[in-house]
């Protein structure tokens, strides 16, 4: 059996000495291959008789192919399938041949959600209490999920699969993407023999930021390329390798996509699906949605439809003249989950074409939290919001029509868009609530659908049993007789926090097992127990810049909400005034679930992002040398060109007569820093979140020969937007300046990167966006780019 020579850690032999390994059941440790099986019959090769050795399986002998498909911010309501507007023909599919869960849970968060999905434990036990690029150095916090909580992947692994993931993994330390790694929380350091996708939180799927297990590779441009199908189609691949040279080992497939995450991406045609239909605004959609739900029996038939938060906006509130924009965001954002759903259909039908369909163990997460308020008003440019930037829809429409021509732009590869928070909330019905928020089913519940044709028998009966994510191992783990292992490569294991849901398979009305799960993501918190749910909703609402919340926040002070989830399916009716023993009774085991899962201190979460964002995990250099070839360096880990950090950047090179190309360039075409040289001209950008593009030039053609640039960039304070001067000097002589009016305050881009020589990803200047990756023609000697004080 392949991969357990490593193993050798967790039990000892010697070469002369025959051990047995443990049972596959028995829980002590992982198996590994029995040595010593081959028997000597003779002292020549002439007179012995030799047996070849026989792997003993650890398997079932019926042990199921699986694949997971986890869509992102695709939200509770969206689906045609339950009710919603997006036609998704692979989930109508897998549904009618298998069996749906109305009451499956998400953390809210992304990279929470999916360290539980992968180890079955509590986020915060796995350290993934935020996401990994803004973790903090409180326990529950820190990004790096510890060696004593394995990943299913390992597990099966060991035990005989062949396993691969793609898409969005985002679950490894910021600090650790780099060419000099450590590699051992990339999937591959994780359980997954191959992965083939990107590491951060999101990217472009037209220009993507990509690995292919732990070495970077790049996508190829072109008008046709969509990272979803790109991963599509290497799924695809792997599992026809997986079958044609192993037939009878079964395969895991972990399918991720970034879909349907900012920014949302899709060709035009998949958009121009949906042209008209959302015209009536957010409300009429989510009250159509909800008679629907209803109709189809998803939801029960006395749920009430939650109103929108006081603090939304309505659709009446929108200006006509920004209706086309806004309706057009949800149209791009259809068009995209559909699009998704459909590249999960391609693996779904190559499964069928080989025969394995039958006893392949398809589980169709529908979202790894709520859909995301995230884009706020509606945006050209989602990282606005994250950096706290302030704008108006009418800033963002003028941009649009001036800078990219207009609403063909949207959905396309010169902006990162995302749709109006009204959208989102619709795609959350019938409950409150969005990505983000941890004490309301909005955030944290999506519809789960589990195809398993040999096993599993439809019966057109909805699930309603309460789980999570952090269930999905422990059901692996049931159905294939493996008891969690105690110790994995010698570390010793800390028990699953997940129970089975393989008992619900044939049992639709079987009484819910899970007894207990707690919630919090950002300070948002609830506890769940037998049916009750309580819960506060935290300092800031995911669908505003208001964070005055988070100024003078007292978590111990903040009002919680009681709700009977076996009377009230949509948490519409608050019983804490009515029932506050019983409020008393769940807060205080919340208080205790918290500190076993390390959650607290609460506010955790928030430490770097708002509190202290000088400690955000980060490279602790000051000064830096560059040389010609060096890229993909994250933006963690590169000098960072944000406000207050005033830079000095010194460009040792060689230019022939009329260079172009980039010198050096952090981010994307969203936003981010370039220096570069186009017919001799030296120019530098700085694009500001895609709303402000600040230019300077040299004012005549740079001489060829070696020379020595300079590119100063100086703050006029250390406040947030804090204007800056940049001076462009060639040989001492000051050939440039020009004014940063308003700069960006914390992060450029999500997955963009800093490059020495060319400026890959998608480019930083619409100026060379036709050119890109823009490799500079001349030599480059070195770069050195230091802070100054």
């Amino acid at each position: 059996m392949k991969k357990l020579i490593s193993s050798i850690t967790i039990l000892a032999f010697t070469c002369s000495v025959s051990v047995k390994a443990a049972p596959a059941n028995d829980g002590s440790a992982l198996p590994f291959p029995e040595p010593g099986q081959a028997s000597v019959t003779g002292k020549t090769l002439a007179d012995s008789k030799h047996q070849w050795r026989v792997e003993e399986s650890r398997l079932p002998k019926d042990a199921p192919n699986i694949v997971i498909f986890m869509t992102d911010d695709a939200g509770f309501s969206n689906p045609e399938t339950f009710g919603g507007p997006v036609h998704m023909p692979t989930m109508d599919r897998l549904a009618k041949s298998g069996i749906s869960y109305n009451a499956f849970h998400t953390t809210a968060m992304c990279s929470p959600t999916r360290a539980s999905l992968l180890t079955g434990r509590n986020h915060h036990r796995v350290a993934a209490g935020q996401i990994a690029e803004l973790a903090s150095d409180w326990d529950g916090y820190m990004g790096k999920i510890p060696k004593s909580t394995a990943t299913f992947a390992q597990v099966l692994s060991y035990y005989g699969y062949n396993t691969s993931a793609f898409g969005k993994w985002h679950n490894t330390p910021v600090t650790d993407i780099t060419k000099l790694g450590p590699f051992d929380r990339y999937p591959t350091g994780l359980g997954f023999d191959y992965f083939y996708g990107f590491l951060a939180g999101e990217t472009s799927q037209y220009e993507p930021v990509l690995f292919e297990n732990t070495n970077p590779v790049e996508a190829p441009h072109g008008p046709k390329y969509h990272l979803t199908e790109d991963l599509a189609e290497k799924a695809i691949a792997w599992i026809r390798t997986s079958k044609t040279l192993e037939p009878d080992t079964p395969f895991c497939v972990y399918f991720t996509p970034g879909a349907v995450h900012g920014p949302h991406h899709i060709f035009k045609e998949w958009a121009d699906k949906y042209d008209g239909k959302f015209d009536e605004g957010w409300e009429a959609l989510r009250a159509m949605t909800f008679e629907k739900q209803k109709e189809l029996g998803w939801i029960p038939q006395d749920s009430v439809l939650n109103p929108l938060a006081s603090t939304q906006q309505k659709w009446d509130e929108i200006p006509k003249s920004q209706h086309e924009f806004q309706t057009r965001l949800m149209e791009i954002y259809a068009g995209f989950l559909e699009h998704t759903d459909v590249q999960y259909g391609k693996i779904v039908d190559e499964i069928e074409r080989q025969g394995l369909l039958e006893n392949t163990l398809i589980l169709y997460i529908n979202s790894d939290n709520g859909p995301s308020s995230e884009g706020m008003n509606g945006t050209i440019s989602e990282l606005l919001a994250q950096n706290g930037m302030p704008s108006t829809s009418e800033q963002q429409l003028e941009t649009l029509k001036e800078s990219y021509g207009g609403m063909d732009a949207l959905g396309g590869p010169t902006l990162d868009i995302m749709y109006h928070h009204g959208w989102a909330y619709t795609g959350a019905s019938p409950f409150q609530g969005t990505k983000l928020v941890a004490a309301h089913l909005g955030g944290t519940r999506t519809p789960l659908v589990i195809s398993w044709p040999a096993k599993i028998k439809p019966d057109g009966m909805i699930r309603s049993q309460f789980h999570h994510v952090n269930d999905i191992a422990a059901t692996l783990y049931d159905i294939l007789d493996i008891t969690p292992p105690k110790t994995v490569n010698g570390v010793e294991q800390q028990p699953l926090d997940g129970t089975s849901m393989a008992y619900t398979f044939d049992q639709p009305e079987a009484a819910t097992t899970k007894k207990t799960q707690y919630f919090e993501v950002l300070g948002s918190r609830g506890i769940y127990h037998e049916g009750w749910f309580a819960g506060t909703f935290g300092p800031k609402a995911p669908w505003s810049t208001d964070a005055s919340g988070l100024m003078n926040w007292e978590p111990e002070k903040e009002e919680w909400e009681l709700y009977n989830l076996n009377e009230d399916y949509s948490q519409s009716k608050n019983l804490a005034k009515v029932n506050p023993e019983k409020l008393a009774e769940l807060k205080e085991l919340f208080d205790k679930e918290a500190t076993e899962n390390l959650v607290y201190p609460i506010g955790a979460a928030q430490y770097t992002v708002f509190f202290n964002p000088s400690e955000l995990p980060s490279s602790p250099l000051k000064e830096w040398s560059f040389y010609e070839g060096q890229e993909r360096i994250p933006e963690a880990m590169a000098p960072k060109f944000i406000s207050g950090l005033s830079t000095l950047a010194v460009i040792d090179a060689e230019i022939p007569k009329d260079a172009e190309g980039v010198l050096f360039a952090l981010g994307g075409i969203s936003s981010g820093f370039t220096v570069y040289m186009d017919k001799g001209i030296l120019k530098a950008e700085y694009n500001a979140m895609t709303l402000n593009r600040y230019k300077i030039s040299s004012e005549a053609r740079i001489a060829p020969g070696k020379v020595k640039i300079e590119v100063e960039t100086k703050y006029d304070s250390a406040e947030r937007m804090a204007p800056a001067t940049v001076t462009l000097k060639v040989n001492g002589k000051q050939v440039g300046q020009g004014r940063i009016e308003r700069s960006v305050p914390s992060i450029h881009t999500a997955s963009e990167t800093f490059d020495v020589g060319m400026d890959l990803g998608s480019p930083v200047a619409l100026e060379y966006f036709d050119r890109a990756p823009f490799k500079f023609n001349g030599k480059i000697e070195k770069i050195h780019i230091s802070y100054l004080d």
